[in-house]
This record gives structure tokens, sequence and C-alpha cells, in this order.
């Protein structure tokens, strides 16, 4: 796992909970739901790919 992908998805929360924020202070509750829905799904995506890999290499060492 790289580091840089710690710091990736800590810059998505910080950017998700200050757009999360600012929608609400507006009176858009909707909007901000869905902007954190976005930003969870994309860390989902970035997860899932580092599992992939990791799942991968795992049956590369294990001779799966």
């Amino acid at each position: 796992m790289d580091v840089d992908l710690v710091f990736k998805i800590a810059a998505i929360g910080i950017i998700v909970s200050v757009l999360n924020q600012l929608l609400i202070r507006s009176g858009r509750e909707e909007q901000a739901m869905m902007t954190t829905l976005a930003g969870l799904i994309v860390v989902l995506m970035m997860i899932i790919r580092q599992i992939d890999t990791l799942f991968k290499t795992i049956k590369s060492v294990f001779g799966l």
C-alpha cells in the first residue's frame, strides 16, 4: 500500500466535508447528502482496486 493513497483518501474526505458543510448551511441538504455519497463511492472504488491487487498478489504467491 502506498502512502500516496492515504493522502488521496484524506484529501477527498476534507473536500467532501467542506462541501457538505457549505451545502447544509445554504439549505441544500439533499445535495449535501449526494455529495457525501459520491465521495464515499469514489473512496470505495479506490479501495476496491487495492483489494483486487492484494488478492492477485496472494494468488500468485500461493499459486492458486
